[in-house]
């Protein structure tokens, strides 16, 4: 298993049903954490890059309705 953090930058506030489909997001194997940063508007997810790359996560978070603008540098 190769752990790797990807965060990205959103523009409106996730509602109930997208923190609902986020939840289904949770439960897909290979994805490990999901954190939301409601002051900076930033989510933060660690995934098994051995399963997914970076825009297949991006993906998962489009369709459950996150409303992503920028995938931020991790220093």
């Amino acid at each position: 298993m190769t752990q790797m953090e990807v965060v990205y930058r959103y523009g409106s506030m996730p509602g109930e049903a997208e923190m609902r489909a986020i939840d289904s997001v949770r439960e897909v194997y290979g994805i490990r954490r999901i954190s939301f940063n409601e002051k900076e508007r930033t989510v933060r997810i660690e995934y098994d890059a051995s399963r997914f790359k970076e825009p297949v996560v991006a993906a998962l978070l489009r369709r459950a309705g996150i409303d992503l603008n920028e995938q931020l540098v991790l220093a």
